[in-house]
């Protein structure tokens, strides 16, 4: 990144070298903030804790793995290595030659090429002008020219394969031209048209991003001050009803004269904020569903420092225990509806377990929203779930006594690098752009740290052993297996999720004991799926009669397509376990306004 301070302040200092009169003063003027914005900078970095490698990158042994396949093929297939190896030569000096002809001929327009759409690429430049051209085209070669290699390699099992794939990716996207100054023809673009004032902008937007972040390079996805919970987002009128040291429970007002005899709760996950189902009036999950005659109950948890290094995951069942009590007190109801979001999906489905070894039968029914319960396939988390980058993780843990949140964000963005890493970098530190004023993304840099201690109990005994599903998960002095979850349960999952892919969510419903199981599979990803109101009809759904025993892909091609949101589906279901219309509830005046105090806590 000094790198890059350094090659911007070297063009401005052409640039004013070339011009007289104002644009030169300006030029100069913006060198000067350059160089005071680099100490900014660097005193920003030294704040920054001591790096932990365990997490910073996959361990020796991939690398060794790799290493040893790569000289296996090489001494095992020497022709085929040569062949591979002859063909990125002569594909390397085509690219050259067809851009050095056009050069020659004095043509402003390089040769069309037959590449796929790529929306890096977006600027004609890419496509007209030879120099861009030639290195759009050089990339790409480069750039599959390392997959080939990569896929020929023989490697040991799965696991080395996925990790493998996923480095190598890794290089490729971090590689593109467009990450560089010098040859995106975008960012230069607005640096002559701005005289320079672009690359300070993104210079000022580096400096902010990691100031904030306490000398880690995070960038900023979304306008942090352009929301404000419970004033523009999350305005969903309750109050607060109970507090706990982990977890505040809100009682949302009623919108309907009537309302379901049995309540409904809420548990989202507690790695992001619930206000997820509540950003706007017009996609609320949170309002929809108090449409529908549902007494609503969500938990609100806390955002933990140091002092919860201890907390386990017994801790947040027994969190989930003590908040059903608290609903059936207030409603004057023995059983109530559940639903759990993601991980808060993956513990909802603990606790029915440990209910159904008491032989405790309060929850009537529970809903599952993109939440993996069997872990037998890691996905796309296959390289962050090995025992180098957990180790990694269980070194930052014994240090801090937290999963913190960077990390976590982190993880999750190199899911989708160019989406979440190096586009938003490019627009804000390259472009100069100030992040945009998007709810959904501000809601999801608004993220939370993890207690260790139920960081690690997750990560070993429910990721790595993936004892749930199988010998079973130790906790609170029972053997919990997923055959226990028995409720009558619903279970949504998103076509296109990377985080909790729809397979992996179907295979764990399967396993479950449930005799009344409905499984509906939404069009697009882990937020935008669920997050998909009815006046959108924007996201259609599927829903099959096949049952769960002839495996995911069969019910997928039995299944059928509707238009639409699912959520008027899911009302049907839950409206019709909820029990008789009563009076409706109005909440308690409480501790305070929803959406209370915790929501509120940012992590440093």
């Amino acid at each position: 990144m000094r790198e890059t301070q350094q090659e911007a302040a070297r063009m401005l200092s052409r640039m004013a070298g070339h011009g007289h009169g104002p644009t030169a003063k300006k030029l100069a003027q913006n060198i000067e903030r350059i160089e005071d914005l680099g100490q900014r900078l660097m005193q920003a970095f030294s704040a920054r804790s001591l790096p932990n490698p365990g997490v910073e990158g996959p361990g020796a042994d991939l690398f060794m793995t790799a290493t040893g396949a790569f000289m296996k093929t090489l001494t095992e297939h020497p022709a085929r290595m040569l062949e591979t190896q002859v063909s990125y030569w002569a594909e390397t000096l085509t690219n050259y030659s067809r851009a050095q002809q056009a050069l020659a001929k004095g043509q402003l327009s390089a040769p069309e090429g037959d590449e796929p759409g790529d929306k890096r690429f977006a600027n004609p430049l890419w496509q007209s002008h030879p120099y861009f051209n030639l290195i759009k085209k050089q990339y790409l070669t480069n750039a599959r020219a390392l997959r080939e290699a990569a896929s020929e390699l023989e490697l040991p099992d799965q696991v080395a394969r996925r990790r493998v794939d996923w480095l190598t990716n890794q290089i490729v996207d971090m590689m593109a031209p467009t990450n560089f100054l010098a040859t995106n023809p975008d960012a230069l673009e607005k640096a002559i048209e701005t005289e320079g004032e672009s690359l300070v902008r993104g210079l000022e937007n580096l400096v902010r991003d990691v100031e904030l972040n306490g000398g880690e390079m995070v960038v900023s996805l979304a306008d942090r001050n352009a929301f404000a919970v419970g004033d523009n987002i999350g305005t969903a009128p309750g109050s607060v009803v109970h507090r706990a040291p982990l977890y505040e429970l809100i009682q949302y007002g009623p919108s309907t004269g009537k309302v379901h005899a049995l309540p409904l709760m809420i548990f989202p996950p507690w790695i992001n904020k619930f206000y997820i189902l509540d950003l706007k009036p017009q996609n609320s999950m949170i309002r929809w569903l108090l449409d529908q005659g549902h007494t609503l109950f969500i938990v609100s948890w806390k955002n933990p420092g140091p002092e919860l290094s201890e907390t386990g995951m017994e801790d947040y069942i027994a969190a989930y225990l003590e908040a059903m009590d608290k609903v059936r007190d207030l409603t004057d109801q023995k059983q109530l509806n559940a639903v759990g979001y993601c991980i808060a999906g993956t513990t909802l489905a603990l606790a029915l377990a440990l209910l159904e070894k008491r032989g405790d039968n309060r929850v009537n029914s529970a809903t599952f929203f993109t939440t993996l319960t069997d872990f037998s396939d890691q996905g796309e988390f296959t390289s962050f779930l090995q025992d180098d980058f957990v180790s990694g993780i269980a070194e930052e843990v014994k240090r801090h006594g937290l999963l913190r949140s960077h990390l976590m964000s982190r993880t999750m963005s190199f899911l989708r690098a160019n989406d979440l890493v190096w586009g938003p970098a490019i627009r804000s530190y390259m472009m100069g752009e100030a992040p945009p004023a998007f709810d959904l993304l501000f809601w999801n840099g608004d993220s939370t740290n993890l207690p260790g201690r139920m960081a690690m109990q997750y990560l070993h005994g429910l990721c790595q052993k993936n004892a749930f599903a199988g010998d079973g998960f130790e906790i609170m002095g029972q053997r919990l297996h997923l055959s226990d979850v028995k409720v009558p349960l619903c279970a949504i999952a998103c076509e296109t999720d990377h985080i909790a892919p729809w397979k992996d969510s179907w295979r764990g419903i399967a396993a479950m004991g449930a005799k009344d199981k409905t499984f509906i599979l939404s069009q697009s990803g882990h937020i935008a799926g669920i997050v998909n109101p009815p006046s959108k009809k924007k996201y259609g759904h599927y829903l099959s009669d096949d049952d769960f025993a002839n495996g995911h892909e069969t019910w997928k091609e039995s299944a059928s397509f509707h238009e639409g949101s699912w959520w008027p589906r899911w009302g049907e279901w839950l409206a019709e376990r909820a029990g008789a219309m009563v009076d409706a509830r109005t909440p308690e005046e409480g501790l305070e306004p929803a959406p209370g105090s915790y929501v509120h806590e940012r992590v440093g």
